[in-house]
């Protein structure tokens, strides 16, 4: 069975979509290979590490990368899925072939304020969201009508 390729974009690659590839990696791995992208490619966000790793995920040696780079990509995806507030979700660009093109909305980490302790919260009910969202979509694309 070939799997579905999706990507992940946000706006710095740093947090979001990093989160929901990684989520969908190993909840979905034997249905799906997920990547992740941002419009403008920042630094991987270290509370975002810190809470992933909090959920045994390692996702240290994560790279940012920008959405532009796999454009031209030979190997369509079969879903784009952005993670971001509508504004910038808007902004993603339109990849060629039949890529459906979901979009899901997430309080940007990166934008969180107070102690240390208390944006690792903030943070973790962000991981939390996204991780939900993440095992709602393995189980709505298992139905074939999903990509129709």
């Amino acid at each position: 069975m070939t799997k579905r390729k999706i990507l992940f974009v946000c706006i710095h690659n740093s947090a979001r979509s990093q989160m929901a590839a990684a989520f969908l990696n190993e909840t979905g791995k034997d249905f799906f290979s997920a990547q992740s992208a941002g419009l403008e490619p920042g630094i991987l966000n270290p509370y975002v590490v810190a809470v992933m790793a909090e959920a045994g995920i390692d996702i240290s040696d994560s790279q940012t990368k920008a959405v532009s780079a796999l454009l031209g990509s030979k190997d369509p995806f079969d879903a784009v899925i952005t993670v971001c507030d509508a504004a910038s979700s808007a902004r993603c660009p339109v990849f060629p072939g039949r890529t459906k093109r979901i979009a899901w909305f997430f309080p940007d980490p990166s934008g969180f304020k107070g102690t240390k302790e208390e944006i690792l919260e903030q943070t973790r009910k962000v991981r939390d969201l996204i991780r939900a969202q993440v095992i709602q979509f393995v189980k709505q694309a298992a139905d074939t009508k999903f990509w129709a």
